[in-house]
């Protein structure tokens, strides 16, 4: 369970890490790569800054505090607001009528979730 927990959280540290791009590319230019994409038209530069920003912090947090053994418990509590924050772009989604879109979100809620619960619940890393 510890690996599969560790693997899941990996898997979803490097999604919010890739999706931290939107920090440096224009808008424009991440709009043009699809109708997945488009969504950023919606938002303002420093939003989108400030979600990419949180999305790097939150990279960080799901990892950093277990590896280095300084205030672990940030682990779960950081997968729930991961959660929280998938909740929001399926949200968006919805408002856009992007039902077809939706699913990768959806997945990455539940792999937020599922950290979340594994890490309060049955592998917690103090012990």
């Amino acid at each position: 369970m510890n690996l599969t927990l560790w693997i899941v959280t990996g898997l979803l540290a490097a999604v919010l890490l890739v999706s931290t791009v939107k920090m440096v590319l224009p808008r424009e230019k991440m709009a043009a790569v699809g109708p997945a994409a488009e969504w950023v038209l919606d938002f303002s530069p420093g939003a989108l800054r400030a979600i990419g920003a949180l999305e790097l912090l939150a990279a960080a947090g799901l990892i950093l505090p277990a590896v280095l053994d300084i205030a672990p418990v940030l682990v779960p509590v950081t997968a729930t607001c991961v959660a929280l924050l998938f909740v929001g772009a399926a949200t968006v989604r919805l408002r856009r009528g992007e039902r077809m879109t939706i699913l990768p979100d959806l997945v990455y809620l539940a792999m937020a979730a599922f950290v979340a619960w594994g890490r309060f619940g049955p592998e917690p890393f103090t012990g």
